[in-house]
């Protein structure tokens, strides 16, 4: 055990994932096993800015693994990007006499953690929590699958209106600028077509695809669109479909942070639970400045500056086959 650790801290930041509160249950609880002095931030770098520090003990953490967003809350903070206000927090930290911290988020996260860390030696792992799964390191981030599985609930529900009115429906899920979120959930709902940020297809391909569909007596149709798609959103697409492609009556639906809510799934519950004892006994073990993620089945410890440099993983072939053939 390093014996310069005797206080950690843990803080959620950015955008809020299911399977954050799982993380944090165990990252409280594995330091608490250590002997070590556990405290949770509230409201993320905000939180250290401000000295939202409180203790926590066992009991903080109980019957939280089922719910979703994060009981730290979280912020998207400005202040931290400014040398006084970075400085501010890393004075908050020596008031509580903190010398570790485990950082919960995405990329945004990740490079205000990584800046800190090398600027005042502060001793960070970062989790990596985001339903966009685009950061190396981890083949799947905190609150991914819990994300796919929100999108094929919504999507069957679409479905059923969908053929009984023989309508068309684009379905715009989130991820940014990557797919991961839309390949899967494509090929799971049964989607007709999927759109990505990483594969150029033209609306003219799509409509050709489309009344393939049509040709083959489909009632309805279900088009998968990735928010970072260069044709555009949802609305975008649907549009300048439905100028050449009038066969279905056309509808739009946007999920948006529908996705980012509810109660974790049971992989992401052991995810979180899997990277958070992980964090803290990285950082018991004098590693910083590193994610801690899940490569095949065995947690791997990758450098934040690689976490942020390098996209998570190219999307899998054969799913990407499968969109044509499946979808027939």
């Amino acid at each position: 055990m390093n014996p310069n650790i005797k206080n950690i801290a843990v803080l959620t930041s950015g955008g809020d994932a299911p399977g954050m509160n799982a993380c944090i249950r165990a990252v409280i609880r594995t330091g608490i096993y250590h002997g070590i002095n556990m405290f949770g931030v509230m409201q993320g770098y905000q939180g250290l800015i401000n000295n939202n520090i409180k203790p926590m003990d066992s009991y903080s953490v109980c019957n939280i693994l089922q719910l979703g967003g994060t009981i730290l809350k979280t912020a998207r903070c400005l202040d931290f990007k400014t040398p006084e206000g970075m400085q501010i927090a890393y004075d908050n930290l020596q008031k509580n006499d903190i010398n570790g911290l485990v950082v919960i988020g995405g990329d945004g996260t990740f490079t205000g953690a990584k800046l800190f860390s090398e600027k005042y030696n502060v001793k960070v792992i970062g989790v990596p929590g985001t339903i966009d799964n685009d950061l190396a390191g981890s083949d799947f981030t905190l609150g991914y699958d819990t994300a796919i599985n929100t999108v094929i609930e919504a999507v069957d529900k679409i479905r059923d209106t969908a053929d009984a009115h023989d309508r068309l429906f684009f379905v715009e899920v989130m991820g940014r600028g990557s797919g991961c979120i839309a390949l899967r959930s494509a090929i799971a709902s049964g989607a007709e077509a999927v759109l990505l940020p990483e594969k150029e297809t033209s609306i003219e391909d799509l409509i050709q695809k489309l009344k393939l569909g049509a040709s083959t007596k489909k009632s309805s149709s279900i088009v998968i669109v990735a928010e970072g798609h260069k044709q555009g959103g949802a609305f975008d697409v649907a549009k300048r479909v439905k100028e050449t492609f009038n066969h279905y009556d056309t509808k739009v639906t946007i999920l948006g942070h529908l996705q980012r809510g509810g109660s974790p799934s049971s992989f992401d519950r052991i995810l979180g639970s899997r990277l958070g004892f992980a964090a803290v006994n990285a950082l018991v073990a004098g590693e910083s400045g590193k994610m801690v993620g899940l490569k095949g089945n065995d947690i791997a410890l990758t450098s934040l500056n690689e976490a942020l440099t390098k996209h998570s993983y190219k999307l899998e072939d054969d799913l990407m086959e499968m969109t044509k053939v499946l979808s027939i």
